[in-house]
Order: structure tokens, then sequence, then C-alpha cells
């Protein structure tokens, strides 16, 4: 699997698809809530487009909060693909970016049932529950 950033307004479609079939399709998330002001190209924030082959299977995002920290959002792989390390690499894509942008920590709201996921790549929890779009969360964060 191989991953690009998002440099054009084609690919940022395929990683809204993406998106609108893990989050709306599958999980029940409404349209509304998905899509926020960061669903643009901009300096603020770094889509991610993950590919197995020639197919888009993946992707995720990096808002840069302030000088220190970045925020991943919308991270999310294919059905089919889910268990062959698609996420790591997304994950591992994003934090090299925060990297390369001079951060120092990135932080992410997680699904709770995906927590496990995130622990195993060194994330710790920094929050109480709460809920996001109808399901449970919690905030975590990795020193980088």
């Amino acid at each position: 699997m191989k991953w690009e950033i998002v440099t054009t307004e084609a690919q940022l479609q395929q990683a809204k698809a993406i998106r609108h079939r893990v989050f709306v399709m599958e999980q029940g998330v409404s349209e509304e809530l998905e899509h926020d002001e960061y669903d643009k190209l901009s300096e603020q924030c770094t889509h991610i487009l993950l590919y197995e082959g020639n197919e888009a299977v993946g992707t995720g995002r990096i808002r840069k909060v302030n000088e220190e920290v970045g925020k991943l959002e919308r991270i999310c792989v294919l059905h089919e693909v889910r268990g062959k390390g698609a996420g790591a690499v997304i994950m591992q894509a994003l934090e090299s970016i925060a990297s390369e942008q001079g951060l120092h920590e990135t932080k992410l709201g997680a699904q709770l049932q995906a927590k496990g996921f995130y622990e195993k790549l060194g994330y710790e929890t920094c929050s109480d529950l709460f809920m996001d779009a109808g399901i449970e969360h919690v905030l975590m964060r990795k020193k980088l």
C-alpha cells in the first residue's frame, strides 16, 4: 500500500467518497456532521489518500491546531481492506506529515471501538468518554 497527499479537487472527492461509505453508510453518521469547514484544500489541513494498487482504499487528514499540536481526523479505510495494516499506514503517514510540519504532538478523537488500535500505536487516553455523532469517543494523544 502507498499513500499520497491530496493535491487536487478530484483526489479530495475520492477521500470524501471513502468517508461517506464508512461514516455515513456503515456507521450511520449524518451527512451534515460528516462534512465540515476543513473539507477543502488549504494550508490548515492536509488530507491523504491510501492506495492498494491503483484504487483509493483509505483516507485521513491532519489539521494544525497550533505550533505544537496536530489533530488527526476522518481516518478510515474501506471494509474490504480492514485487517491488512491499512489503518497503521495512514497513521504513520499522518504522523510523518506532523513531524515535517514541526509539530511535537498529535491528538485524535478515537471511537471507543478503535481505542485498542490507537493504543498499539502509542496513543494514550486523555479524556473521559464523550459522544460525537452518536458514537462513543475518547480523546487520545501521542508525543512525537
